[in-house]
């Protein structure tokens, strides 16, 4: 529950500090990314609808506060992923994970439904079908289907996950860093069901060609040399 309370201010840090590009979101060891929520925490914290109304709210503002960030999120999954913790790689923009990963989400066996913001970001990553295979049966996903089925990025040793996922996110840092967060803003309309240019899209075009990025993309490409981006 307190990371759940927490998440959303360190996001918030995270997207306000300028010399931070990309959020790594990972767990506290190598075992388990989230193992999922504490049972014994539910008669407490969940006990009834109108207890359980308040931690929902928790996890809703945490899992909203890593996908409405501006800037790009990846999840370092090493282990176990379930429950919850399923929910807040979800909610992040993109999922490594080394081989021994494992993905559950079950509130099938704990008599809950979830939320229709969590369940989209489910169904938009693997399909209908395959997010009610997951959700129905509360049956864990292994790392090989987890990526064949589009749950995760990319796969990766235990040993080499780490340096992967830094590799990997000082890749993102390199880049044109408007262009990385207009378009994860144009990616999140497109989901939320846009499907032509309005005035906001058509302003976040338009006004890349006003940046000092695109003015050093062009003067790095007719100089055949790698752009260097502020």
């Amino acid at each position: 529950m307190g990371m759940y309370r927490e998440l959303p201010k360190l996001v918030e840090s995270v997207d306000s500090d300028p010399n931070v590009k990309v959020l790594v979101v990972r767990g506290a060891g190598t075992k388990a990314f989230a193992s999922g929520a504490d049972i014994h925490e539910f008669r407490e914290v969940r006990g009834d609808a109108e207890s359980a109304r308040s931690y929902n709210e928790h996890v809703a503002a945490a899992e909203h506060a890593l996908e409405r960030m501006t800037k790009p999120s990846i999840a370092m999954v090493h282990g176990y992923c379930i429950g919850g913790g399923c929910g807040l790689a979800l909610a992040c923009d993109l999922r490594l994970s080394d081989y021994e990963g494992r993905f559950g989400i079950t509130p099938a066996k704990l008599g809950l439904v979830y939320s229709l913001e969590s369940t989209k970001r489910l169904v938009d990553l693997v399909g209908p079908a395959q997010a009610k295979w997951i959700l129905f049966s509360g049956l864990r996903v292994d790392a090989e289907r987890a990526l064949r089925i589009g749950l995760v990025d990319s796969l990766h040793t235990s040993e080499e996950l780490e340096s992967a996922t830094s590799e990997f996110a000082s890749t993102l840092a390199s880049r044109a860093q408007f262009s990385v967060t207009a378009t994860k803003e144009i990616v999140r309309r497109i989901s939320a069901g846009q499907a032509e240019d309005d005035r906001e899209t058509t302003q976040l075009r338009n006004s890349s060609f006003d940046t000092d990025d695109y003015a050093e993309g062009v003067r790095a490409f007719l100089e055949k040399r790698a752009p260097k981006f502020a």
